[in-house]
């Protein structure tokens, strides 16, 4: 089989929160969250991504936002697929009438089952690709990372995501250990929610708990117990009402979450083979994904496991740069499609 050119194809980093498409040759062309929302009479769309989102909590009766992919894998398969096919379309403006259909790479958690990934590979086709090809999620962004994965050395990788966190230790192109946990980005917005309802009768939207998060969420000890008011609906009375939260609380909120993640760390050192680990100790630990911005998380990682943690330069675009650097091995998954979903040196 001849080589063909890369020119139309894509890496998609098909996530919970948001989908980032790479272009080869352009980098990441597109970066918007995971929503759609759908006419529940006609069943027809409404909008997709940012627009999407911005309707959330805020919609008639007869419009539904909805958030296709849960927990790193596809909840709604035939909305997963109109968003792709948006998004790929939209990738693809540019693109000449007469454009072939582009081949995918597209990532996926790393303890994602047969039938799951097989419902990946089918959306992403209906959506409009040529062919698609899996990666595992943790191995794309340890690519976009700049670790040197095909090296006879141990990397790990720490990807905190919207709806799971992959751990990884990486060796000679290869996931060696791995653990993946469907706690992440998401169960922090919904820690801060629940805090906020049980604390202060005060019922707030996911939008909301987010911004927060982002505004003096903090993982471990806060260094300055900053306040911010926030809005929402009395429980009791029903009526709008103003409170002002600190840090320290949704420190506290987080802390639960935090523990898991580091849980999760902790576990995939265990089974990590000497020599690996050995590396793991003077390369450190690389965190991606945009549970790795939350506030001291880095620190509060290296204080358990007594490793340097480091955060990656584009935290929010690894796995997408990981998933579309990865295009050059399409032909290697082309002539063995049932290998495994990481690409290896052939």
């Amino acid at each position: 089989m001849g080589r063909f050119s890369l020119s139309q194809d894509l890496g998609i980093d098909l996530g919970t929160a948001n989908t980032l498409v790479f272009v080869k040759g352009k980098g990441v062309v597109l970066r918007e969250p995971s929503v759609v929302a759908k006419n529940v009479i006609t069943g027809d769309v409404e909008a997709v991504g940012s627009s999407a989102r911005n309707m959330i909590g805020r919609t008639p009766g007869n419009i539904s936002v909805i958030r296709p992919m849960k927990d790193g894998v596809i909840a709604d398969y035939d909305t997963t697929a109109v968003m792709m096919k948006y998004y790929i379309k939209k990738a693809m403006r540019k693109r000449s009438a007469f454009a072939k259909k582009p081949n995918v790479m597209i990532c996926v958690p790393s303890g994602i089952t047969m039938v799951e990934e097989r419902a990946v590979i089918d959306a992403t086709k209906q959506a409009g690709a040529k062919d698609a090809f899996p990666i595992a999620e943790p191995f794309a962004a340890a690519i976009g990372s700049g670790l040197p994965v095909w090296e006879p050395t141990g990397s790990m990788i720490v990807d905190i995501g919207g709806g799971t966190t992959e751990v990884a230790v990486i060796s000679l192109g290869g996931i060696v250990t791995s653990q993946s946990i469907r706690i992440a980005g998401d169960n922090m917005d919904e820690s801060i929610t629940q805090y906020v309802r049980k604390t202060y009768n005060l019922m707030i939207g996911e939008r909301s708990a987010e911004s927060i998060k982002l505004d003096i969420g903090t993982a471990g000890e806060v260094a300055e117990n900053e306040e911010l008011d926030i809005r929402g609906r009395d429980m009791l009375t029903g009526l709008p009402k103003t409170i002002t939260i600190t840090a320290q609380e949704i420190a506290e909120s987080l802390a639960d979450t935090v523990e898991e993640i580091i849980n999760a760390v902790k576990y995939t050192l265990e089974k990590t083979p000497p020599e690996l680990a050995a590396d793991i100790m003077d390369r450190g630990i690389v965190l991606t994904g945009g549970g790795s911005l939350l506030r001291n998380i880095d620190q509060v990682i290296s204080d358990e496991t007594k490793m340097p943690v480091f955060v990656a330069e584009d935290a929010l675009d690894s796995v997408a740069i990981g998933t579309g650097k990865s295009l050059e091995y399409i032909q290697h998954f082309r002539n063995h499609p049932n290998v495994s979903t990481r690409p290896t040196v052939e």
